[in-house]
Parts: C-alpha cells; sequence; structure tokens
C-alpha cells in the first residue's frame, strides 16, 4: 500500500472520528447549560409560586431559582393550564423538570423520576363550620364533594372507593384547589380536599373553614425529572437538594413559607379582618409616612402595632405601655414623643425605635432573618436576643439563623439556662409568638393590599427600592 493510500485512510479515520463526536448527543445538564435557562413546570398556588406585581414568589419559585443558581443560568417558569398537564409534559421531555409540590405516588413513579423528598403533606378533607364536622368517609356520601383531576388527593380517593363502594366525587378540571376551597367557603360545594400545607396558607383567607380528617398517610414532596437513560441534570438536582439540608437552607425556605402561618386561629383572623375595615384606615396614611420616613415596608409597621394594640390608639397595659406601638415613657421620651396616645406620634415612635433595633443587627444576619431578631429584640430586649444567640452558637445552632435561635429564645425561662446567660431570667416564649403572628399579620396586610388601591403617600420609584420588606 503506498504512501498516498495509507494517508487518504489516514484522512477518512479522522472524519469519520470527527463526525462521530459531532453526533454524539449533548447529555441534559449540558443542553441546559448551552441554553442558559432551566425550563420548570410548576402550578399557581401560594405554596409553589404565585407572580403579582410585586415579582414572582413562592416556595418553589424560590427552590429551582436557587438550582438555576448553582448551574449558571436563569430558571423560566412554564405554567400548564390544567394541573394533569405537568405530569404529562415532564414526561414527554417538555421540560427539564417539574417543580409543583408533587407527591411521590406508586402509580406516578411508573411515568416519572423523582428526587428524594424535601418535605411532606397530609391530604386533608375541608369543611364549613356552618356544616357538621364529617368524621369519616362515610359522611361524605350524597354531598357536593369536588376534588382536581389529576392529583393524587383523586388517587387517594380512587383506593379509598375499594372499601367504600358508595363513596362519590368529581373530578374537576379548568380549576385549582385554591379554588376549590373558595367554593367550599361560598357553600357551591360542601367539601374538597387539599394538602396541609396548601389548607395552612389558605386558612388566613377562609378562616370559616377547617380541616375534618386526613385521607391518606403523609406523602412525599418531590422534584419530578422524565425517565430517561441521561440522569445528569437528575444527580445534578440530587446533590443540590442534599448540599441545600445539609447547609440548612431548605429548612429556611420551608420556614419562610410555611413558618408562619399555623399561630393564628378561627378568633383572631375574624377579628383581624373586621378590624381592617373598621381600623387600619383612620391608620394607614400614618403608616406611610413612617414607611418612607424610616425606610421600612407599611405592612410590616402595621403588624407590629396590631400585635401590640389591635390598632387601638387608647391601649394601655397594667406595665404602663401605652398608644398604637404600646411604648413605654422612656422609649417614647428617646424616640421625641410627646402624647403616646397620639396615633401619629406613636407610630413615628414605634417606628423609629423598630428601625434602631434593626440597626443594632449586625449586616452580616440576611434577610428576612435580620427583620425578625429586630422584632423579638423589639420585645424581648436586645440583651436577652443576644443571650439566646450565644446559647445558640454553644449548641451547635447557628446564631445568624432565626429558625435556630427561636428554638433557644424558651430556654431563658429555665434556670439551669438563664443563669448560664448574661442578662439572666426572660418570657423567651413571648418573643417567638410575637414574630410568627407579626408574621401572620403582615401576610394578611398583604393580601390586603393586593386586593385594594394602595394609599398615594408620594414615595417614588427609588424610595420604594429602600423600604425593608421582609420576604416571607
Amino acid at each position: 500500500m503506498d504512501k498516498k493510500t495509507l494517508l487518504a485512510i489516514f484522512f477518512v479515520f479522522l472524519c469519520w472520528l470527527f463526525l462521530s463526536s459531532c453526533s454524539k448527543p449533548l447529555s441534559a445538564l449540558q443542553q441546559v447549560k448551552n441554553r442558559g435557562e432551566l425550563i420548570v413546570l410548576t402550578r399557581l398556588d401560594p405554596t409553589t409560586y404565585t407572580i403579582n406585581e410585586a415579582g414572582e414568589k413562592g416556595f418553589e419559585y424560590d427552590l429551582a431559582t436557587l438550582f438555576a443558581v448553582k448551574l449558571g443560568v436563569r430558571a423560566r417558569f412554564v405554567l400548564p393550564k390544567q394541573f394533569h398537564d405537568i405530569l404529562k409534559l415532564t414526561a414527554e421531555h417538555e421540560a427539564d423538570f417539574a417543580a409543583a409540590g408533587l407527591s411521590v405516588t406508586p402509580q406516578r413513579e411508573h411515568l416519572l423520576h423523582f428526587t428524594q423528598p424535601y418535605y411532606e403533606v397530609t391530604q386533608q378533607v375541608i369543611y364549613h363550620y356552618r356544616s357538621r364536622r364529617p368524621k369519616s368517609l362515610k359522611y361524605l356520601n350524597d354531598s357536593f364533594f369536588e376534588v382536581l383531576a389529576g392529583t393524587s388527593h383523586a388517587e387517594n380517593l380512587r383506593r379509598l372507593k375499594k372499601d367504600n363502594s358508595s363513596l362519590s366525587w368529581v373530578e374537576a378540571n379548568n380549576t385549582n384547589v385554591f379554588e376549590l376551597v373558595s367554593m367550599v367557603n361560598s357553600g357551591l360545594l360542601d367539601y374538597t380536599v387539599a394538602d396541609s400545607n396548601q389548607f395552612q396558607t389558605y386558612r388566613s383567607q377562609f378562616p370559616q373553614l377547617n380541616s375534618a380528617f386526613n385521607i391518606a398517610e403523609p406523602e412525599k414532596i418531590a422534584w419530578a425529572f422524565p425517565l430517561s437513560n441521561d440522569n445528569s441534570l437528575y444527580d445534578e438536582a440530587l446533590i443540590f437538594l442534599t448540599e441545600l439540608k445539609e447547609s440548612g437552607v431548605l429548612k429556611q425556605l420551608q420556614d419562610k413559607h410555611f413558618g408562619y402561618s399555623k399561630n393564628l386561629n378561627y378568633v383572631n383572623i375574624c377579628t383581624f379582618r373586621r378590624h381592617l375595615q373598621s381600623r387600619l384606615p383612620k391608620l394607614e396614611k400614618s403608616f406611610h409616612v413612617a414607611s418612607k420616613k424610616y425606610g421600612i415596608d407599611w405592612k410590616l409597621l402595621a403588624a407590629v402595632a396590631y400585635q401590640e394594640s389591635h390598632w387601638n390608639q387608647h391601649a394601655i397595659s397594667p406595665t404602663g405601655v401605652r398608644g398604637i406601638m404600646m411604648l413605654t415613657k422612656a422609649t417614647a421620651k428617646h424616640m421625641g414623643v410627646l402624647n403616646r396616645l397620639d396615633p401619629a406620634q406613636s407610630i413615628d415612635g414605634g417606628s423609629h425605635y423598630l428601625s434602631t433595633r434593626l440597626k443594632k443587627i449586625p449586616e452580616r444576619i440576611a434577610e428576612p432573618d435580620k427583620t425578625w431578631m429586630a422584632l423579638a429584640s423589639y420585645n424581648i430586649g436586645l440583651g436577652h436576643l443576644e443571650d439566646a444567640r450565644v446559647l445558640t452558637q454553644r449548641q451547635g445552632g447557628d446564631p445568624d439563623k432565626w429558625i435556630d435561635v427561636e428554638q433557644r429564645l424558651p430556654l431563658l425561662t429555665e434556670r439551669k439556662w438563664y443563669k448560664k446567660t448574661k442578662h439572666g431570667y426572660a418570657r423567651g416564649k413571648e418573643p417567638v409568638t410575637y414574630v410568627k403572628n407579626i408574621r401572620q399579620y403582615f401576610e394578611l396586610l398583604t393580601q390586603y393590599e393586593l386586593a385594594t388601591t394602595p394609599i398615594q403617600d408620594n414615595i417614588n420609584a427609588e424610595d420604594a427600592f429602600n423600604i425593608r420588606t421582609p420576604a416571607l
């Protein structure tokens, strides 16, 4: 074989190698990185993803966005028209994965590849107080009972029907769980089913609803990927979720979105809604003025005021604190308040004082932890907060994370712990409840603001960016 022939064969071999390498498909992970975006299927729900004038938010939104940041791309969220389309489109590779609060069920595991779970929920039958509480499935017969089609709710009911042949319900399309819960509230339905975390967040809007019983054991919630021989993106998600759990960030996200909404009961919420109509309108302008002056979201100031006095300008405690913000004589004098019973002065003084608490919290502490700690110090004092942070560090927790510090604050009531602190005994359970209530009031005020036309208080765009809004 002559030299020319050998060169020709070698050239053909090189071309074959080049073409073979070019034809090899990119991995799912590399496709995402080349595309520059992570395509995520989700659903509109307070527990997963919401979007309004303030932008996008939600537990699944935060979780998927953090994953995209780790990959060095942006997240793009896709909202199918119907819930069951999420499962279908994921299985058909129409998106990279689904982050939609999906329960891991045996039926779904045949269609999708689930990550490890990141929290659990129970499925609850929801009813209105005007109806007698159903004690079991047999009480649901001959009723207007509707659930969302394509959900694990419907899947579990079909399983239960095997032993309860008279059980009947309707599976609704072109709707969502929130609308079904709303229909129970308005009397159009007798019952529906919602996940426990869903109902927890809905409860503030529907205080007359309650959960009757669970229809299944707790179910695990996870991300769902299409079944494939290429697990590169899936494996990266497993690593990400493991790191998030080990770092404590996952627990923080759960607290951020679900940690505040268990605290208020039916009476609390109904009373708040009544005061929202009768008392807030007279005070709202003062909250907006203070918001602009001190750079704190007006809703947070109003939430603090409601926790302190229920917006009663004549409120007086047995210990002598008075007014809308329940200021002590010493605090009022220090903040330049001449008349604690004057609503505008009290709101200004309380807002000023809260701004000083915020400045005392170390800058390294990120939001919303910084705001929650400032509120705790507003209630219990900075010294006792610092004692709790020291205890947190000694016990291996993170003193810069509210979810760790709030667990140690109650220890300040126990002698074996408070005798080891600098400032001694404190009613440490109070600031924990205090912060949880304020977070709930803040959420209720956020719903109110979205449903009404905000007061025009001449806050320009530049000012708005400087206003502290805790990310709930």
